[in-house]
């Protein structure tokens, strides 16, 4: 059974690095949790973070509720950034 955050964490609308944490967690898993194996996924990762967080910090300063855009606003978002 899942713990309330663990949820949280796997729910599309509010972990817009869904893909990126799972794809990780692959490599590692198919690399022997050997760190320096997965390095673009880290990467991917971290940029993808970085990339949201800017995006809610700028839509909390705009005073946009969610502040976290919604999977399908996320694609939107994506599309015209290109």
């Amino acid at each position: 059974r899942m713990s309330r955050h663990a949820k949280k964490l796997r729910d599309h609308d509010i972990n817009p690095c869904l893909a990126e944490t799972d794809a990780t967690t692959k490599c590692m898993d198919d690399n022997n949790y050997q760190k320096d194996m997965c390095t673009d996924y880290f990467l991917k990762y971290k940029n993808c973070r970085k990339f949201w967080h800017g995006i809610m910090m700028q839509r909390k300063r705009n005073g946009v509720k969610p502040e976290m855009p919604s999977a399908e606003e996320r694609k939107k978002i994506l599309e015209s950034v290109g």
